[in-house]
């Protein structure tokens, strides 16, 4: 097996960060640290990731978490600040997030132990659509609606085609839904102040064929195997 998908199926990162760890020297097979990407591991090595032994993990586990804001979507924070995996308390197993939401933005998140899901979920190339409720400053009009239903440039990317569609208008905001396909880090805000409003709250509410639905912020649930296949079929 790849020392990367080893990695991957111990829970600790997707198979992409896997690569970062070994070629930033923290991995180590059988006592000698490996840097070199495409290594193979063999039955019966031992794999160290920051000087702690992994294993594959069997059971795979999928969450749904809403994320509140004022919470970091990783693992550990050097800054001390607080991170989703602190909301999680009740999993023995070791679980990372699928991908990001800002400090500043709520809603759902994936939350697994399952680094080959978390890698089809997270590449821009399997294009799984986000869904999110922004209330942004001001009035969205027809002309701005279009240019972010066609794509703006958000600084040095053009994004592709959104579908963007008014849920409420008052004379100082409007609350929009809008669906993407990529990942850039601030996207929608960056595209809403592309067209000139502000992003006042941003909730992500979907990813792919999974709606937070009622959850509250701060709370989890086990995907159901309906759920697992829609988001794994992608």
């Amino acid at each position: 097996m790849r020392l990367n998908k080893y990695i991957a199926s111990a829970g600790i990162a997707s198979r992409r960060k896997a690569d970062g760890l070994i070629k930033n020297g923290n991995v180590k097979v059988n006592g000698a640290v490996t840097c070199e990407l495409g290594s193979e591991v063999n039955e019966g090595d031992v794999v160290e990731v920051n000087g702690i032994t992994i294993k594959p993990q069997t059971e795979k586990i999928y969450l749904m978490l809403n994320k509140p804001t004022g919470y970091i979507t990783s693992t550990k924070d050097e800054k001390g600040r607080p991170v989703i995996t602190d909301l999680v308390t009740d999993i023995e197993e070791r679980l990372f997030p699928v991908g990001r939401l800002d400090y500043d933005t709520s809603g759902l998140i994936i939350m697994t132990n399952d680094g080959e899901a978390a890698n089809r979920l997270a590449h821009p190339k399997y294009r799984v659509p986000k869904t999110y409720k922004a209330k942004v400053a001001g009035i969205l009009s027809d002309e701005r609606l279009a240019r972010l239903r066609s794509g703006v440039d958000i600084g040095g990317f053009t994004t592709s085609r959104a579908r963007v569609d008014v849920v409420k208008q008052t004379g100082s905001y409007t609350v929009a839904e809008i669906t993407i396909q990529e990942g850039k880090n601030r996207q929608i805000r960056k595209m809403f102040a592309a067209v000139g409003n502000k992003v006042l709250e941003l909730e992500r509410i979907a990813v792919g064929e999974l709606i937070l639905g009622r959850l509250k912020p701060g709370d989890y649930r086990k995907l159901t195997s309906v759920e697992v296949g829609c988001l794994l079929k992608n």
